[in-house]
């Protein structure tokens, strides 16, 4: 059965139009720093262009909608192609961390593992890549780079250890786009690409988790070899590293303890409820974007004469970027921009199931290393959708592991390797940008080549 964009014929002059205005936003993203202008506006101005193209073309369903009970409701071609799910997630998920993180839990853990490494350099690289996986798998990837990278500074630096910042704040940059593949929730292309697919929490965990372990080790091995991180050797050094390490003091971040308990306690649910929403009865028809917004909800209790507080922090500028390019797929949908994708994507499919899925992950890492990886998810995940691929294809775990490990490329690929970056130049450490692409590279490609096998081998 066609499907809504292919209900109707668009010359091919009007798809390479709009094709057309797909490179341009592709490409003003990538120059977004030149610019001096933010995603929202850059795409919010290509969003107003092709909807007033399309409304022009008439590309687009104006009218009444009818949904299940026949009602008809008169909602805005634009808002239609919205996906409200999505947004729901990031900023319920967002509120509720920067709720959350005021409780002190989070510092909690961070001081606790460096207590634990007994100031020992490598077992402390170590402690704080496994922590910079497991925040970045259940909070967003910037959240985690600020908390840990702002954590270790103080650690180093306590232990004179402050030469090896650059290599740790580096290692933890790089762990966050891997981490950030743990789970479904844990970066932007994954909620896109998993939803669209079908893929459900606890299946795309068990899928990704072995891949996140084996890159884990891989990188953070890499990484003590190469910035020469190694542990102590003397008793004499272990010694003095101890009584350094008995300074740090983990309650120092925890104003109140009933509210520290009352954090950790609905972090450990709202883990819970995220991964079993699918069968969940009432809530699974809800969906996780509920979920989300529901503990947001609960957590503002605790400053509820003071909520606004939270609301000014929340990364607008990113949930209008979601809305204007969520709006503009949408468009370029209708114009048959991604049918036109898609052939080219059926060809390289073509190829072989090995072949298609190996070009596919490569392309995509590529293509997320000089632009934001979120309008490749969002494109690669609905033509796959037209396409009808079945959602145990190995193609759309491509797409997952390309679109999050390019960003590891160049510090501009994501927003936590260029907060890694931030931090880095913060602490008067060089690092411009073709220093990052000498050193990441190494890990990048290494990352990229275990993705490839794993896919082309284990998915299958």
């Amino acid at each position: 059965m066609p499907t809504e964009a292919q209900a109707h014929d668009v010359p091919l002059s009007v798809t390479l139009l709009f094709a057309a205005l797909l490179v341009g936003l592709i490409v003003c993203l990538a120059l977004e720093e030149k610019l001096h202008a933010k995603k929202s506006l850059i795409a919010g101005a290509f969003a107003l262009v092709g909807l007033l193209l399309a409304s022009a073309l008439d590309l687009l369903p104006f009218g009444p909608l009818v949904n299940v009970f026949g009602e008809s409701l008169l909602i805005p071609a634009y808002v239609q192609g919205v996906d409200w799910g999505v947004i729901a997630i990031i900023l319920g998920s967002s509120i509720f961390v920067d709720v959350t993180s005021r409780s002190g839990l989070f510092t909690w853990i961070a001081i606790r593992l460096t207590k634990a490494s007994g100031g020992d350099p490598l077992r402390l690289l170590w402690l704080y890549g496994l922590m910079t996986v497991a925040f970045s798998a259940v909070l967003n990837n910037v959240t985690a780079m600020i908390i840990v990278g702002s954590l270790t500074a103080v650690s180093l630096e306590r232990l004179k250890r402050r030469e090896k910042l650059l290599g740790f704040l580096l290692l933890e940059g790089l762990l966050t786009n891997v981490g950030g593949l743990l789970t479904l929730i844990s970066s932007v292309p994954n909620i896109i690409v998993g939803t669209t697919a079908g893929i459900s929490f606890v299946r795309f965990f068990l899928v990704a988790g072995p891949y996140v372990v084996v890159a884990t080790a891989a990188t953070l091995w890499l990484g003590a070899r190469s910035f020469g991180i190694k542990g102590l050797t003397s008793e004499v050094e272990r010694a003095e590293a101890a009584a350094l390490v008995g300074g740090f003091d983990e309650n120092d971040g925890i104003e109140s303890r009933s509210f520290f308990i009352v954090g950790a306690a609905m972090t450990v649910a709202f883990i819970l409820v995220i991964a079993t929403t699918s069968v969940l009865p009432a809530v699974s028809s809800l969906g996780m974007g509920f979920v989300a917004l529901a503990f947001a909800a609960a957590m503002l209790v605790r400053f509820k004469a003071d909520v606004d507080q939270f609301y000014k922090t929340v990364d607008w500028d990113l949930l209008g970027f979601f809305v204007a390019l969520f709006t503009f797929i949408n468009v370029i949908e209708h114009a048959h921009v991604l049918a036109l994708i898609g052939h080219g994507l059926a060809a390289v499919i073509g190829l072989g199931d090995v072949v298609g899925s190996g070009l596919m992950l490569v392309s995509a890492a590529a293509f997320s290393s000089v632009t934001d990886n979120i309008p490749l998810a969002a494109m690669l995940s609905k033509i796959l959708a037209n396409m009808g691929t079945a959602n145990d294809d190995p193609l759309w775990w491509s797409v997952i592991f390309g679109a999050n490990l390019g960003g590891n490329l160049t510090p501009i690929g994501s927003a936590s390797t260029l907060v890694a970056v931030t931090i880095i130049h913060k602490h008067g450490l060089p690092m411009s940008f073709g220093a990052f692409v000498k050193v990441a590279a190494p890990y990048a490609l290494l990352q990229l080549a275990l993705a490839t096998v794993y896919v082309l081998v284990f998915l299958r």
